[in-house]
């Protein structure tokens, strides 16, 4: 194999490797970004009562979970006890509710304190373990009971059924439908049990529920809250940004959390983005850079087309990590179509290939009443409605961003404006 070939294979990977989890890949990969973010949700936590319920949101892949993992580390140094988990390792996506979520953070709570060799009584872990094997109906609960007195992981069997098995989720669903304050008080009592023994307060961080579809998000925080925030436990929740740009949404959560957001990388001014000899913040496109330059070995890209690329990401992390590999896919396919070739690198050419398959990403789900919507967003830097169910399809699409000034102003993805000028639409 070429040996060319094989490093875009290896770039390809380490742009792959988003969000920044393992403490040496954050020391390797990690770029400062949004410290005052960071230092806001600190300040929030430590504010906060030991029952505070936290609400975290921002554009999908603008570095939330990296940003979270960090708070995780450092409010554990600061005394706290911390279960940082993504729901999508607990529950099938399609499937989130109120009652599995409460229910996975019983699960993990109890897992964490176990393999933090928490100094629980143990007759009160075995009581606490065994609370997960009851369900409504005897004969479920007897198949449980015995699948777990086989032996193996008790938490990687739990995990399993609540990821994989529709069965076991609507048996939990009917069993505590009617009976959530259980599910509430059981997380309570692990986390007296943790404080007793830890003298530690706890905080649940629970991402990537900002990943799951509107139509499964909103009913969660619309029509079960009350549910949803009763343990008696400090909670924090990433939530679409869609969701707090829906007014009568955003009203629930002011009432009963606070709301804190991540807000875009912005590389221009709102009155300078749509000017042609437009230069961007120099800072914050350096910023992202480093991040492709921490990836990317310098004799793989041309400068200035690293420079674009940044350019071309609207300012989101995970569109970055995106034109990165479709350019290194690129160079594969080079390689693949012409075996005889020697040196390939990510120029104009490659980039403008990349963005040519993206942009066709974009295109195919937009019908002809979207892109109407998506012009009089681009030419008034803010929708007609900001409540538009279509529109908030749209921003939790990333087809539009939000940015920040004073106030708040939208402008279109790069290459969904790339896709309305070749459409003469704007």
């Amino acid at each position: 194999m070429n040996d060319l070939y094989q490093r875009y294979i290896d770039t390809y990977r380490k742009l792959n490797l988003f969000p920044l989890l393992k403490s040496e890949d954050i020391e390797r990969f990690r770029i400062t970004h949004s410290a005052e973010t960071l230092a806001r949700l600190r300040s929030a936590i430590v504010a906060s009562e030991a029952n505070g319920k936290l609400i975290f949101t921002g554009h999908r892949g603008c570095g939330k979970t990296t940003l979270l993992n960090e708070l995780a580390l450092e409010v554990r140094k600061r005394g706290l006890f911390v279960e940082f988990f993504s729901i999508a390792n607990m529950v099938e996506m399609s499937d989130v509710n109120h009652i599995n979520i409460l229910y996975a953070i019983a699960l993990r709570l109890l897992r964490r304190a176990i393999r933090n060799d928490v100094p629980i009584p143990e007759s009160t872990r075995e009581s606490l373990k065994s609370w997960f094997t009851q369900t409504k109906s005897v004969t479920y609960t007897d198949q449980l009971k015995k699948e777990t007195a086989l032996g193996g992981d008790f938490f990687k069997v739990f995990t399993a059924k609540l990821q994989k098995e529709d069965s076991f989720r609507q048996e939990i669903k009917e069993t505590y439908e009617r009976r959530v304050s259980e599910l509430a008080q059981h997380i309570d009592l692990i986390a007296a049990a943790i404080q007793t023994a830890t003298g530690k307060e706890v905080l649940v961080i629970i991402d990537d529920l900002d990943k799951l579809d509107l139509g499964v998000v909103e009913p969660i925080f619309r029509d079960n809250i009350n549910a949803l925030f009763s343990p008696q436990i400090r909670i924090l929740f990433t939530i679409p940004i869609a969701v707090v740009r829906e007014p009568e949404l955003v009203e629930i959560l002011e009432t009963q959390s606070s709301i804190l957001l991540l807000s875009v990388t912005k590389f221009f001014t709102r009155d300078a983005s749509h000017q042609p000899d437009a230069q961007p913040i120099e800072a914050n496109v350096a910023r992202l850079q480093s991040m492709l330059e921490k990836r990317i070995d310098a004799d793989l890209i041309e400068p200035e087309v690293m420079r674009q690329m940044v350019l071309l990401s609207g300012g989101v992390l995970r569109e970055l990590v995106r034109l990165g590999q479709e350019c290194c896919r690129e160079c594969m396919l080079r390689f693949e179509l012409e075996p005889e070739i020697r040196e390939v690198k990510i120029d104009s050419e490659i980039l403008a290939a990349a963005v040519r398959e993206l942009r066709k990403q974009y295109a195919r789900p937009l019908g002809n009443n979207l892109y109407e919507l998506l012009r009089q967003t681009y030419e008034s830097f803010t929708p007609p409605d900001t409540g538009d169910p279509k529109f908030l399809e749209l921003l939790h699409g990333l087809y539009v961003l939000e940015y920040e000034n004073d106030d708040l102003w939208y402008d279109l993805h790069p290459l969904v404006t790339d896709l309305l000028k070749r459409k003469k639409l704007i």
